[in-house]
């Protein structure tokens, strides 16, 4: 039975695909239903990075395009479907004869019922032109002043003379000369109507016309927003999961990444700058076997004192929060990396750096900037690892000497790419904390650290490969811990040890220095434990 089962997997896996419509109907049918691409992605299990893709012409495959196959079907089908026919005009003449006809043309409109006949209409006190003929009319619709019976509509438009109350002005054909003033057919009175009907609309009081609007965006629905969208998804996962908070967690954390592609595909919106999301990149970033690594140094710290003062010590093990979320502030490079030689640093510019490191003499109160590295030479190191050296060598810090730059891999840079994103999750992290609600804050840190751990070579993430990124990133929460070890050495306190990118011991009273807290720019106690130095 195994055997048959292998050969229908394979019998299932060449079935003929489903058929799509062209890209630019994939598009229409979207738009017309009112869908953003962020719900069309969602409910396909894929980012709006990919949907796009597929509205310009990339085919997908296999259960995804028949999931998008079914739904542009269901909406051509509702969209699309035949309009019921209007019902036949009543053939019945009017029952009172009136003093001219009415042109049977689409320019003049009354106001309808839903049944066909003419719409009440609120009367006027003092009769007011039509908009439609230009004659003195009764009643008002919609705002506007007109006829409600179709055979006291039309004729020519009154001269100042008939609004007088003199004599009323001739018929058409009466005129001087004997022939009508309108051409045959009578053409002239829809063109006159239609240039009452703009007139009466530009003397609409500016007010009725914003409250008219104001009507009209009160039935149409708000464009969501990115927190809200982090929010919702939480919601919607609780009510699938009937308020089971761990599978509804389990969930939200399996889709972790398609959904902050998602969102960040929605925080990116109208910005400024394109992410490439698969640059040609230079063999450095490359891994040289499938589990080694590239050539880019991250300056990772593992750094412990290597002498305690003397006596029975107090040390706490700080928790640095949101280390990588804080670290999605930094300088990206925007495009494809350029290769450069010369040793000069442009700040305008980021990527990776080959450079021969300074000396680090301060070893037994700080660590190593440049992470735990005990070979010598030159090395590649990022855009963090490398302004984080040279601030420390200018005058204001005087620790180090400047490195010396060999060669970069640059491009043009900015802080800010990735800063919408980082608030967002920012400020879903800080409402889950108020409202104390652990689901959120768990959905949240999976979005930002699996974005920072899947944007290199990644089979979970294929739509976003920038491993010079993911480095960047990296080093940038290293370089962060660096700093907060640096002040708390300033603020009197015994560094004892940083790990990684989010552990800081130390002795003395840290919360002199930094404060605590659950908030991304504040603290919390991992372990305070004793140590004595040995001998």
């Amino acid at each position: 039975m195994k055997d048959f089962d292998a050969v229908d997997a394979l019998l299932a896996g060449v079935a003929p695909e489903a058929e799509l419509p062209a890209p630019e109907e994939r598009v229409r049918l979207r738009e017309t239903a009112r869908l953003t691409k962020a719900q069309v992605a969602r409910a396909l299990g894929v980012s709006p990075t990919t949907l796009a893709a597929w509205e310009s012409g990339r085919e997908p495959a296999g259960e995804t395009r028949t999931r998008y196959a079914y739904l542009l079907d269901g909406l051509s089908a509702k969209l699309d479907a035949p309009a019921e026919e209007p019902a036949p005009p009543d053939p019945t003449p009017p029952s009172s004869p009136t003093p001219f006809s009415v042109p049977a043309s689409p320019s003049v409109a009354v106001a309808t019922g839903p049944g066909g006949g003419v719409a009440e209409g609120d009367e006027l006190a003092v009769p007011q032109p039509c908009v439609l003929c230009g004659h003195p009319a009764r009643h008002e619709v919609e705002g506007f002043a007109q006829h409600l019976d179709p055979a006291e509509c039309g004729g020519a438009a009154p001269t100042p003379r008939d609004r007088e109350g003199g004599e009323p002005a001739p018929p058409p054909g009466d005129r001087e000369g004997g022939e009508s003033a309108s051409p045959p057919g009578g053409r002239e009175r829809p063109e006159r109507a239609r240039s009452q009907g703009k007139r009466f609309e530009r003397e609409r009081p500016k007010a009725d016309r914003a409250a008219s609007a104001a009507r009209l965006r009160a039935f149409q629905e708000p464009a969501p927003t990115p927190l809200g969208t982090v929010q919702e998804a939480v919601r919607e996962a609780l009510v699938r999961h009937g308020g089971d908070t761990e599978a509804a967690t389990a969930d939200l954390v399996r889709t972790a990444i398609p959904d902050a592609m998602a969102l960040l595909d929605m925080c990116r919106t109208g910005a400024r700058y394109e992410i490439v999301g698969h640059p040609p990149l230079p063999g450095i970033l490359r891994k040289k076997t499938s589990r080694g690594a590239d050539e880019v140094w991250e300056a990772r710290p593992k750094w412990t004192r290597p002498a305690l003062p003397a006596g029975l010590q107090e040390i706490t093990a700080l928790d640095i929060n949101g280390a990588y979320l804080s670290a999605l502030k930094t300088h990206l490079p925007l495009g494809a990396l350029e290769h450069h030689t010369g040793g000069v640093h442009d700040r305008r510019r980021a990527g990776v750096h080959l450079v021969t490191p300074p000396d680090w003499q301060h070893g037994e109160h700080l660590p190593n900037p440049l992470g735990s590295r005990d070979e010598p030479g030159p090395l590649w190191i990022t855009e963090p690892t490398l302004r984080l050296l040279l601030r420390l060598s200018s005058p204001a810090y005087g620790l180090c000497e400047p490195p010396v730059v060999h060669e970069s891999f640059t491009s043009g840079a900015t802080e800010n790419l990735l800063e919408k994103f980082r608030n967002t999750l920012r400020d879903a992290r800080a409402a889950a904390l108020v409202s104390e609600d652990e689901v959120t804050l768990e959905y949240v840190k999976a979005m930002y650290s699996k974005f920072v751990a899947t944007m290199g070579e990644s089979n979970f993430n294929r739509e976003l490969y920038r491993p010079d990124w993911m480095h960047i990133i990296r080093s940038q929460a290293f370089a962060n811990l660096w700093t907060k070890a640096y002040k708390a050495y300033e603020g009197g306190l015994t560094v004892v040890r940083a790990m990684g990118t989010d552990e800081l011991h130390v002795i003395g009273d840290w919360r002199r220095v930094f404060p605590e807290g659950r908030g991304v720019s504040e603290v919390k106690v991992k372990d305070v434990y004793t140590a004595q130095e040995e001998g």
